[in-house]
């Protein structure tokens, strides 16, 4: 490359010029006047892409083509012609935001339209299964989470490796200032379940539990109602852990309600 005012190629790419662009249009203002070939090694570019920049820069405006014995060869327009090509852009520019204007509440009807369609997402495997616990947790202000679960299962379901998940996702909780309200079997590994899951972070959010007879309680899954309108259902019985977030107000507040006749049954014992 053999251009000698670099620091004006950086100055035109503000105008809305590509940086090839701009390399091309000051080669060209440099050679005043070229065939493609000579622009192209002044340039330190391949020809065939000097030949396609030649022909965007002449349809705006700032090089000349001109013929010459069956051969064109190119010449800078007069210099003006860039602050006309920039002013052209900011008056599309500010034609492009006239439009948005306009046509901006009909996207926001769109959006609140869709916005009252329930959100499902879809997760399995291990992994999936601990997404479900960062969702809850991820960006959250404090609130009270419920849940039905199976802590015997559940134990069951932990290996060493999701035992350290599950350690940091009870932190996060803490942290995040997330409480817990919790119906499970009355069985003496759910009893115990609490201390062995929460033993890692302050009493204080330790999760406060209701238990119900094991027969009326049997599945190796858990409900969990968090945030302020999510759902999640997941299934942590060995080789088939799926589960589902439902993202929905009117699906989180009956959920929330069930809970609630649940945790005032008669069936539940502290």
């Amino acid at each position: 490359m053999e251009i000698k005012n670099i620091g004006l190629i950086k100055k035109l790419m503000k105008s809305g010029l590509t940086d090839k662009e701009s390399l091309v249009y000051v080669s060209v203002l440099e050679l005043r006047e070229a065939f493609p070939s000579r622009i192209a090694k002044y340039a330190g570019i391949r020809r065939s892409t000097a030949y396609n920049i030649l022909t965007s820069l002449s349809i705006k405006g700032l090089v000349n083509e001109i013929m010459n014995k069956d051969k064109i060869y190119y010449q800078i327009e007069k210099p003006e012609n860039v602050l006309k090509f920039t002013k052209s852009r900011l008056h599309q520019v500010e034609e492009s935001v006239s439009e948005i204007t306009e046509i901006l509440p009909n996207i926001k009807n769109i959006y609140s339209s869709n916005q009252d369609q329930a959100k499902i997402t879809y997760y399995s495997g291990k992994k999936g299964f601990f997404d479900i616990f960062d969702d809850m947790v991820t960006n959250q202000k404090p609130y009270e989470m419920l849940n039905f679960t199976n802590g015997k299962e559940f134990t069951n379901f932990l290996d060493a490796d999701n035992k350290d998940l599950f350690k940091s996702y009870t932190e996060r909780k803490t942290k995040n200032g997330i409480t817990t309200r919790i119906i499970l079997p009355d069985t003496k590994e759910d009893r115990e379940s609490r201390e062995i899951f929460y033993g890692n972070v302050d009493k204080k959010f330790w999760p406060e539990m209701r238990f119900v007879k094991k027969g009326k309680f049997p599945s190796a899954s858990e409900i969990t109602i968090y945030g302020t309108n999510k759902v999640a259902i997941t299934n942590f019985k060995k080789d088939h852990e799926t589960g589902v977030i439902i993202e929905d107000q009117a699906i989180h507040d009956m959920m929330k309600t069930i809970f609630e006749l649940s945790w005032d049954s008669k069936q539940l014992k502290d």
